[in-house]
């Protein structure tokens, strides 16, 4: 695995940074693709699981007091986004919606089963698609099914991620009286020349409407999803939707880069990839955003996340225990990660276990008594080392190796020497056991996680840009 080469004399848009345009070398390092590192080993990684070595990654990976993470993968929404790369698919079929509801309920039974002794549920995160396309009903159900099968920890964090378009007030109250605890909107951009080019009309009112609603029925915090480089976008649509995040006043905001796969996502194809912002627009949208948040209040925390210096994810990472899994920047520390519903991914000690793709496939083989994991990678003492080093680079911005990488001389050597060019443009500090990511280099941390990375080929197109 190689680092990109950048040239000296570089600078980016933003505070704490050079007012020169970037150089081309800059722009090539942003336009470079690699992973998001939300795992190490990353799923480009996976490969054929079975169910017994998953059922034994299980029954040998969790203690007795060990605290577990679940996260629940609803796969479908009424109409597909264009800009959409999660897996999810469109459907406004009743009997589909009620075949999924009864499968998950299946693979939680099998999954509780299979379980040894553990000490509770600490995180429940609902995410897809668009849960609340199951209804008040479903989600009733399905949330106070886990909590009985799996038993939650007191103050246990329940998130779900919404569209405010489907935001009814009896699915609000339905989340108020499951114990929903933090809900996250996904805005995107408020110009509505910005989401006819996406396939996502959404009026900002409609937005400031579901806030509102999701405050009232007791949850106690309210993230806002933005995105930058989509076809059409403009810095002015950048700043105007970050002014109106911290306008309603979010606990949260991510301000996420898109990631045009359409060799991967064939939904992306109706977006005209001639609009969409170049490298170098790029950079600026996502420093204007930050700059906003910032003047507005918001502590950054890693790469793309903003929060009130009060909040929890603020706090972590103060106090340098900010997390990162498949779910993005969290307090998460759960030992345990366990994945339910079609495509769903989940991280044991043992590895890493995502379940079957399709919907009708996972619910056959809950049917049919089986655990629907198809794909993973096992986890060797390594693969943890380098993960544990990525994950505080992405948090925190700096290594001390002689905490973090102990044992580790030769990969941290290798590593070191593949990031001089990275040092050289001014994105990284080495020093004796201390490894710091600059002002500048922050917006290119991935590329600095990458030189930890052993798996990592330089011709991998599957990855987004890094900017």
């Amino acid at each position: 695995m190689t680092c990109v080469k950048v040239a000296r004399g570089a600078g980016l848009y933003g505070r704490g940074m050079n007012a020169a345009a970037p150089s081309r070398a800059l722009l090539a390092l942003a336009e470079a693709k690699v992973p998001r590192y939300t795992s190490y080993p990353t799923a480009a990684q996976f490969g054929p699981l079975d169910e017994a070595t998953y059922r034994g990654w299980l029954r040998d990976g969790i203690g007795a007091k060990d605290a577990l993470s679940l996260y629940l993968h609803v796969p479908f929404c009424r109409d597909l986004c264009w800009y959409c790369a999660c897996h999810a698919k469109p459907t406004r079929s009743e009997a589909r919606i009620d075949a999924l509801a009864a499968a998950l309920e299946a693979e939680a039974d099998l999954l509780a089963a299979a379980l040894p002794e553990h000490g509770g549920v600490s995180h429940l995160h609902l995410g897809g698609g668009t849960p609340t396309i199951l209804g008040p009903a479903r989600i009733r159900a399905l949330v106070m099914g886990l909590k009985a099968r799996f038993g939650f920890r007191a103050g246990a964090e329940i998130a779900i991620e919404l569209d405010p378009r489907l935001l009814e007030e009896a699915m609000v109250d339905t989340l108020g009286e499951v114990g929903v605890t933090r809900a996250s909107l996904g805005v995107q951009d408020i110009s509505p020349e910005v989401q006819a080019r996406i396939g996502r009309p959404q009026p900002a009112e409609l937005v400031s409407v579901a806030v509102e609603r999701l405050r009232r029925a007791g949850i106690g915090s309210v993230n806002l999803d933005l995105m930058y480089g989509l076809p059409g976008q403009t810095t002015a649509h950048v700043e105007a939707s970050a002014r109106f995040a911290a306008w309603l006043d979010a606990d949260r905001i991510a301000v996420f880069g898109y990631a045009h796969v359409a060799w991967m996502k064939p939904n992306q194809r109706a977006i005209d990839a001639t609009t969409l912002p170049g490298a170098e627009a790029r950079m600026e949208q996502a420093e204007a955003a930050g700059a906003v948040l910032s003047a507005a209040g918001y502590a950054a925390l890693g790469l793309d996340h903003f929060a009130k210096p009060a909040d929890p994810l603020a706090r972590a990472a103060a106090a340098g225990r900010l997390r990162r899994n498949f779910q993005g920047y969290t307090t998460d520390d759960a030992p345990v990660l366990l994945g339910l519903g079609p495509s769903a991914i989940g991280s044991l000690p043992g590895g890493m276990a995502g379940n079957v793709l399709d919907e009708r496939t996972h619910g056959d083989a809950v049917a049919e008594g089986h655990l629907p994991v198809a794909r993973g990678v096992a986890v060797t003492a390594e693969d943890r080392a380098r993960g544990a080093i990525i994950e505080r680079l992405m948090c925190d911005f700096a290594l001390d190796l002689q905490t973090v990488a102990p044992g580790m001389e030769p990969v941290v050597a290798a590593a070191l020497e593949a990031m001089a060019p990275l040092a050289g443009q001014g994105l990284v500090e080495v020093s004796p056991g201390r490894v710091v990511v600059t002002e500048l280099g922050r917006r290119f941390v991935r590329q600095v996680a990458a030189c930890f990375d052993a798996y990592l080929a330089p011709s991998e197109t599957r990855h987004s840009a890094a900017v």
